[in-house]
Order: C-alpha cells, then sequence, then structure tokens
C-alpha cells in the first residue's frame, strides 16, 4: 500500500530554511562574542540546532504520524524561544541596546525576504526565496551577521528568530486545522482498513452460494431449510421449505 500522506521536503520550507541560518549564525555568533567556558555557548548552540533539526525530523515523521511531526515543530518553536531569550539576555546582561520592533535597522533586516522578491520582480527573475541555497540565503544577511559588531548581529538575529517564530506559529496552525479536519496518519490508516475489509466482505459476499445465506420462512419466520422436490415439474431442483414443516408448510425459492 502506498503512503497515505507525503512527507519530507523539509528542505523547501522556510521555516527550515530560516532556522539553518539562525543555527549557523549562532556557532559563529557564539566563538566569538561568548566565553567558550560558559555553558551558554553549549545551550546557545543547542538550542538553535534543536529549532532546525526538529524541523527537519518532524517533515519526515509526517509519513507516518502527524501527532508526532506536530509535536516536533512545537518543539522547534520552543526552541527557538529559548534562543531569543538568550540573545535579549547576551545585549541586558551586557548594557547593550536592542533593537525596537519600530527601529529603522529592524526594519531593513525584517524587510529582506521583500525586498529579495521586488528585486527579482524588476529583474523579470522567477527566483523564489525557497528556491535559494544554505549559502544564498545566507549572502541576503550577510551584512549584519558578518559585522564586526556584537550588538548588530545579536539584534540581527533576534529580528530572524522573531521572523521564523512566526511562520513556526502558522506551520503549527495548518497542521493543527489538518489534524483535525482530516485526522491523524492513525485515523487515515484505519479508515483505509476498514473500506478495505469491507471491500474483501463484499467480494465474498459475491462469491459466496446463495445456500450460505439462509432466509427465513415467509410465514411463521422460523429458519428456513434447504429441501430437493422430489416429483412435480421442479423435481430435482432445490428450494427452501420452512424447518417446521408439516406444521408449516412456507416455501421460498431459492
Amino acid at each position: 500500500m502506498s503512503r497515505l500522506r507525503p512527507s519530507g521536503g523539509y528542505r523547501k520550507l522556510r521555516t527550515f530554511q530560516a532556522a539553518t541560518i539562525i543555527y549557523d549564525a549562532t556557532v559563529w555568533f557564539c566563538e566569538r562574542f561568548v566565553d567558550s567556558r560558559s555553558r551558554t555557548v553549549d545551550q546557545m548552540v543547542q538550542a538553535a540546532r534543536s529549532g532546525r533539526q526538529n524541523i527537519a525530523e518532524g517533515s519526515r515523521a509526517a509519513a507516518t504520524t502527524s501527532q508526532t511531526e506536530l509535536r516536533l515543530v512545537n518543539v522547534a518553536r520552543a526552541s527557538l524561544e529559548e534562543l531569543l531569550l538568550d540573545y535579549e539576555d547576551f545585549l541586558r546582561h551586557r548594557h547593550l541596546p536592542q533593537w525596537t520592533a519600530e527601529c529603522a535597522e529592524a526594519g531593513v533586516v525584517r524587510n529582506v525576504p521583500a525586498k529579495f522578491r521586488q528585486d527579482r520582480s524588476a529583474q523579470s527573475d522567477l527566483t523564489d526565496l525557497t528556491d535559494l541555497s544554505d549559502q544564498e540565503w545566507w549572502a541576503l544577511y550577510a551584512p549584519w551577521l558578518d559585522h564586526e559588531d556584537a550588538v548588530v548581529r545579536a539584534n540581527a538575529l533576534i529580528c530572524l528568530i522573531n521572523q521564523c517564530n512566526y511562520l513556526l506559529d502558522q506551520q503549527i496552525a495548518a497542521l493543527e486545522a489538518a489534524f483535525i479536519g482530516e485526522g491523524g496518519y492513525s485515523e487515515q490508516l484505519a479508515t483505509a482498513r476498514l473500506a478495505e475489509r469491507n471491500r474483501v466482505k463484499q467480494d465474498r459476499s459475491d462469491q459466496t452460494d446463495p445456500t450460505d445465506r439462509i432466509p427465513g420462512c415467509p410465514q411463521c419466520g422460523k429458519a428456513m431449510v434447504l429441501r430437493t422436490a422430489r416429483q412435480g415439474a421442479n423435481k430435482g431442483q432445490s428450494f427452501w421449505g420452512c424447518s417446521g414443516y408439516p406444521e408449516c408448510r412456507g416455501v421460498e425459492a431459492l
């Protein structure tokens, strides 16, 4: 039987592509700006890795269980929320400024995808964001993520994490709606199994000798038995006769 649900394809997901940038940028941020002896390094890198890897694992798990897919995408969302707080803490503990949502710098970073689409449209280039390689994605954000100033890098990553979390919230909502409307994999499998059992049952019914289906007597309702006419025009032919014979003489054609 073919798989009921598609799976994989996570490399084309905007959430996975954004999480990949965040993971790579976090590794290099920690190498450059966080004391390697601090536990924070491991915590930040693992949170960034969890965000990316759980999106991929959830996409692959979709082949067998939509509940696991939903759970893993939620884990990815929670991991990136943890990482968001780590970057905010980095800035706050060092008395460094955090960009507000309304400031120009944050707006430019948030607008990178829209600017990419505008530039490609002006060039009549049909390349979509999801078609970009990891290196091409990085190049879009390199002015901030390769910056010498930790403030610029941390704030740019905060913008990216917020965008990725927004996309993950949409992805989770879509998965929840699909689960409610269509059921999970186990429900779909049970439905398919029931349909197959009914088909087999119908096939067997069509092939069953009609004498295996015992009717009730049309006169008294008792079970009928298969009899063979011994005389008359129907001699040698089978028919249903009431099991209450001779008290009841109900008959039915076979």
